[in-house]
């Protein structure tokens, strides 16, 4: 019984973390309120409150989740090419999916946006970049990479961020066309260049 208890209460949690994540790109950070978790995730309101302390807990709670995985999956995808150009091409050719206003964009927008305001958030969203910084540098590193891998991560993964922000703003700028730039900056200008 305490087992079917726990399990019922684990998928109602994530209901609420899946409700919250698809009403931060419809609503903003901001415009996201308890009652309105609850009506998507098909729960009454005070279930809300059961599982997390406020409405912001339930935020970072849901966009850090969110950006973990996402981040998990681009950094174990890219660390699988064999050459940094590869690489490159690969992680521009992700980016060309993501047209800038898309939920997936608009909710890490909204992410870094409210990290300027909330400390705690900061701190998750910071730590889950550097993880993935690192381990772009160290398969910067295992492939050769001849400068300081750290930085060159930390400006890759600035880079996307930038290149997502431009393209809310440019829906016609193709990712895949600053790959001789990117390229270039990791010296790998003619290293299995995509045709």
């Amino acid at each position: 019984m305490a087992g079917d208890s726990a399990a019922r209460g684990q998928t109602t949690r994530q209901r609420l973390l899946d409700a919250t994540v698809a009403l931060i790109p419809e609503l903003g950070w901001g415009g996201v309120t308890t009652r309105l978790v609850a009506e998507r995730a098909g729960v009454a309101p005070g279930v809300v409150h059961y599982h997390f302390a406020s409405v912001t807990d339930l935020l970072v709670a849901a966009g850090t989740g969110f950006s973990a995985g996402m981040l998990d999956l681009l950094a174990k995808e890219l660390t699988t090419r064999p050459g940094i150009g590869e690489g490159v091409d690969w992680l521009l050719g992700e980016l060309s999916r993501y047209s800038g206003v898309d939920p997936a964009s608009l909710l890490v927008v909204e992410m870094f946006l409210a990290s300027t305001r909330l400390p705690e958030l900061r701190e998750r969203l910071g730590e889950q970049i550097a993880a993935f910084r690192s381990r772009v540098a160290s398969w910067l590193a295992e492939r050769g990479y001849q400068g300081d891998a750290t930085a060159a991560a930390a400006m890759l993964a600035a880079a996307v961020d930038g290149i997502m922000l431009h393209r809310a703003l440019d829906p016609d700028l193709d990712p895949a066309a600053l790959a001789g730039p990117l390229r270039a900056m990791f010296g790998t200008i003619g290293e299995g260049t995509r045709p």
